[in-house]
């Protein structure tokens, strides 16, 4: 297990976007000056696509080197390409398409339309990830600077959800779901596994419909009942909140001087 995960508290979900976007940015820079790439693992929804959208429109973001940033998904609706619903679809809208990345090193998971189906087409991103994985990362998956999740109402992470046989999985890196209780009930994900391969797990809850949700996982719920409690990163997990979303949480957790 991680060391205890870091809470920081915005005043609102702008102003948590904004402060995130400019985080992503500064840890894409120094892992780049570091190492020459970086590897972000993004995730959609609601907060997810607010960070794009703020990342898009800070002028931060030219210090990036676009085309040696590899993109990956945590998890994705198993709709066809171009479906509005997708993750994929609303991060080129909100952010890729306005920024020159390298195509071969961004990794959407493949769509409904493709010849293959829900557990067929995990496996294909399971195996584009150990591809892409090499002997320093000492498993099937890179070990990725930053990989964001946002936080669902029912604690779910990705497209993990609580008691759901995915989040029981321990072998495989990305596995399909059936029968999600949120729509539409097909979709990839990656695993906790996979997910803590990560240098830094970056979780994202704004509004007070997440707030039960946040104090759950931090309370020391097991992962089977609240996903978000068994994401963690190998050097830091960082929960990124507005004042909202932190408002149940025990005074003992809250930081004091969060912006």
């Amino acid at each position: 297990m991680s060391a205890a995960p870091q809470l920081v508290v915005h005043r609102d979900k702008e102003l948590m976007a904004q402060a995130a976007a400019a985080r992503l940015i500064t840890k894409i820079v120094d892992a780049q000056a570091a190492r020459g790439y970086a590897s972000v693992v993004l995730t959609g929804g609601r907060n997810g696509n607010g960070l794009l959208t703020a990342l898009s429109s800070s002028p931060a973001k030219d210090a990036i080197d676009w085309s040696r940033l590899d993109l990956w998904w945590g998890d994705e609706r198993f709709l066809p390409d171009g479906d509005p619903e997708r993750n994929y679809t609303q991060a080129k809208e909100a952010l890729l398409d306005s920024v020159p990345l390298n195509p071969a090193r961004v990794h959407p998971m493949p769509a409904s339309d493709g010849a293959y189906e829900v557990d067929a087409a995990a496996g294909m991103y399971a195996a584009e990830l150990t591809a892409a994985a090499g002997p320093e990362d000492h498993g099937p998956v890179p070990t990725f600077d930053v990989l964001m999740l946002g936080v669902g109402p029912d604690t779910h992470v990705a497209s993990l959800f609580p008691e759901l046989p995915a989040v029981r999985e321990t072998e495989r890196s990305v596995v399909g779901v059936h029968g999600a209780p949120k729509p539409p009930p097909i979709r990839i994900t990656l695993t906790l596994p996979a997910i803590r391969a990560a240098r830094e797990v970056w979780l994202l809850a704004a509004g007070e419909d997440k707030a039960n949700a946040a104090a759950i996982a931090l309370s020391g719920a097991g992962e089977v009942q609240a996903p978000a409690a068994g994401a963690y990163g190998r050097s830091r997990t960082l929960w990124l909140l507005d004042a909202a979303a932190a408002s149940q949480l025990p005074r003992d957790l809250y930081p004091p001087a969060s912006p």
